[in-house]
């Protein structure tokens, strides 16, 4: 156990370094030594669950800020899936770079992926046998770039290919492993959820908020929204209540855990 949280730890380090987090500034926090303790605990207690689930992959998320005031509990969602079988468990994910209006693919470890959240909790949702495997081959594929869009936005539309925010990227993937066609771009991605009837979250987001996020916030804009609902503040957004209520509807057999 001590060398596992070594190595936790020392994983962690190295993969902060140059890393940005999801809807967060580039800017130099002072984490607390009880924060992370929390958060490698969380790691550890995650990486129990996902071993005694015998799952080859899995949606995760993280409560990375408070977003009570939009009645939402996660904010953040990635994939973690091993390696190859019986390997490491590593957290693939789309991160919007130090609060800019650009993304990148991430992996990492999942000491970095809880490191610095809001809240030390995680939300795990395994799919069936079945949809793993096709997860794992999407993920193995080139559609999981493919289906990257750089051009990020924390609100983006979510049946708008003009920007793309993290929980849209592994929502957009996840159509694409779940479909029995085949989907590469972004366009069918969306078309086939319509079809397969995934609803986006609705937030209000009043007029003087719009402005103000717009003018201070390069990773928020609303130009991607229709006008009638983005001028009555109904922002249609994918979160990660959204996509894991979709998975289930579509994988009944899909299965959610929480740890702290």
């Amino acid at each position: 156990m001590k060398r596992f949280l070594l190595l936790l730890i020392c994983g962690l380090v190295a993969c902060s370094l140059g890393t940005a987090h999801a809807g967060q500034a580039c800017e130099e926090k002072q984490s607390s030594v009880a924060s992370f303790v929390s958060s490698m605990k969380l790691a550890e207690n995650t990486l129990a669950a996902l071993e005694a689930s015998d799952a080859q992959v899995a949606l995760i998320a993280r409560v990375g800020q408070d977003l009570s005031r939009q009645g939402l509990r996660y904010s953040h969602m990635a994939y973690v899936w091993r390696d190859h079988p019986k390997g490491r468990w590593l957290v693939v994910h789309e991160l919007n770079e130090c609060g800019t209006a650009q993304s990148a693919l991430y992996d990492e470890g999942l000491g970095n992926f809880f490191f610095d959240v809001f809240a030390h909790e995680a939300a795990i949702l395994i799919p069936s046998p079945q949809s793993q495997a096709k997860i794992v081959a999407m993920l193995a594929s080139p559609a999981a770039r493919t289906l990257h869009w750089p051009r990020y936005n924390m609100l983006a539309y979510a049946f708008s290919t003009q920007y793309q925010n993290s929980n849209q990227w592994v929502l957009e993937t996840y159509a694409a492993s779940a479909s029995d066609m085949v989907i590469s771009d972004r366009t069918r991605a969306q078309q086939w959820l319509k079809l397969a009837g995934y609803a986006p979250v609705t937030v209000h987001v009043p007029t003087a908020q719009r402005l103000g996020a717009r003018m201070f916030r390069a990773n928020v804009e609303f130009d991607d929204h229709p006008f009638g609902r983005r001028a009555a503040g109904q922002i249609d957004t994918v979160t990660v209540e959204s996509v894991m209520r979709f998975v289930k509807k579509n994988d009944p057999a899909a299965r959610e855990m929480m740890v702290k």
